[in-house]
């Protein structure tokens, strides 16, 4: 293990939490499946190997991604805000429909469907920290400054909120601490809430999905009681949520022990949306607490490269990058505990799926770019220390 991690270059400690996120996602996943083989006609052992392939692409993905100097990414940035857009468009469009929300794209030869939202988020972070950084000296201004994030921030906003609310509200509150760090100011940012606020509503009250938001915000407010034991999914709004709960409940302090859930199969979705109630009934509140302190050591970490980077860019970089696995995480466990009304938001590195995995592990790549360049930075202010010291003794010599 030490030579691994000699080879490798950045923050240790994430390629860690990482490693140990990933392993537990396969058991995880591996766990929670058979519901869904079973409804396919497959095997289990095929949906672990897909996973297992997924995870492996996506440690791949963040090694190369973290081998490119991070300041490479401000011009990768605008190349990925040009295809984002019109992306999100034709995925709006033309998208496969699921429950009135088109969120995915086929990939063609390959046939495999992408969730374009997850390229908008790493889209819009990237460029955010790259325009932030680069108009730090007319950072007030309105029009040099303020029209140009506004702009892309409603934009993107707009075009992932019209199928996919969570995911869309959870890019704004990013993109606003994001613009909280880079100076903007307290006026400009509320009138950026205030047009957030506007899109919001619009969406809620004319988009697609209008009776699925009100439905999920009434159900989280209202307790939906029957006197039925088992009622259908389709007659109780909070089906899933109370589903989640049981899994919670049942799970205690120490759990029932890996592959002994038994709400994985009445649970929807109980490998992805619904992960983190699987885990809990498995692993108990020990289980469930660990694996909160790794997402919470994950972002002490991003914040560490924070504090240690020396360029505006990469700074921001990590800190919108690192805000964003870590406030998905929180709003996947808020959900399965029963502190938000539900959404498909999945748990980052945890979840089975394909486009969320790969993107999370190229983001992490980029943090961990930011962190390979500070200590690329410090060694070589070491080395140049040392050979000033040489000097000095060969002089006095």
């Amino acid at each position: 293990m030490e030579r691994i991690f000699s080879k490798l270059r950045g923050d240790k400690w994430i390629w860690l939490i990482v490693i140990i996120l990933s392993g537990w996602s396969l058991l995880a996943v591996y766990s929670s499946v058979g519901t869904l083989a079973y409804k396919e006609g497959k095997g289990t052992e095929l949906y672990l190997i897909k996973h297992f392939s997924i995870v492996v692409l996506g440690i791949v993905l963040m090694y190369l991604s973290h081998k490119l100097n991070y300041k490479y990414y401000a011009g990768i940035s605008k190349l990925l805000m040009v295809i984002t857009i019109p992306l999100l468009l034709y995925t709006l469009i033309f998208g496969n429909e699921v429950n009135d929300a088109s969120r995915w794209v086929t990939i063609p030869i390959i046939n495999q469907t992408f969730q374009t939202s997850d390229l908008a988020k790493l889209a819009l972070i990237t460029y955010l920290a790259r325009t932030l950084s680069i108009r730090q000296d007319v950072i007030k201004d309105f029009k040099n400054a303020f029209l140009p994030i506004m702009g892309s921030v409603c934009i993107v906003f707009l075009l992932i909120a019209w199928a996919n609310l969570s995911t869309a509200l959870m890019l704004f509150a990013v993109s606003i601490l994001l613009l909280i760090i880079g100076r903007i100011s307290i006026k400009q940012i509320g009138i950026v809430c205030i047009g957030g606020g506007f899109l919001l509503l619009m969406v809620i009250f004319l988009g697609p999905r209008r009776h699925t938001y009100v439905s999920r915000i009434e159900g989280f407010f209202q307790t939906n009681k029957t006197e039925q034991a088992h009622v259908p999914f389709q007659e109780d709004r909070n089906y899933q949520a109370n589903n989640a709960k049981i899994a919670i409940a049942k799970g205690g302090l120490v759990g029932m022990g890996p592959g002994n859930s038994v709400q994985r199969n009445v649970l929807p979705h109980p490998y992805s949306d619904f992960i983190f109630a699987i885990i809990v009934e498995e692993y108990g509140t020990i289980g469930a607490s660990i694996l909160l302190f790794l997402y919470v050591a994950l972002m002490y970490r991003c914040i560490r490269i924070v504090t240690l980077s020396p360029r505006a860019f990469g700074a921001f970089l990590a800190a919108g990058l690192g805000f964003s696995l870590t406030i998905q995480a929180l709003i996947n466990m808020a959900v399965a505990v029963g502190l938000g009304p539900v959404t498909g938001v999945p748990l980052p590195l945890v979840s089975m799926g394909g486009t969320s995995i790969l993107f999370t592990s190229v983001a992490l790549g980029i943090i961990l770019s930011v962190s390979r360049n500070i200590e690329e930075l410090k060694a070589g202010e070491e080395l140049d220390e040392s050979g000033v010291e040489n000097k000095v003794v060969v002089g006095s010599i």
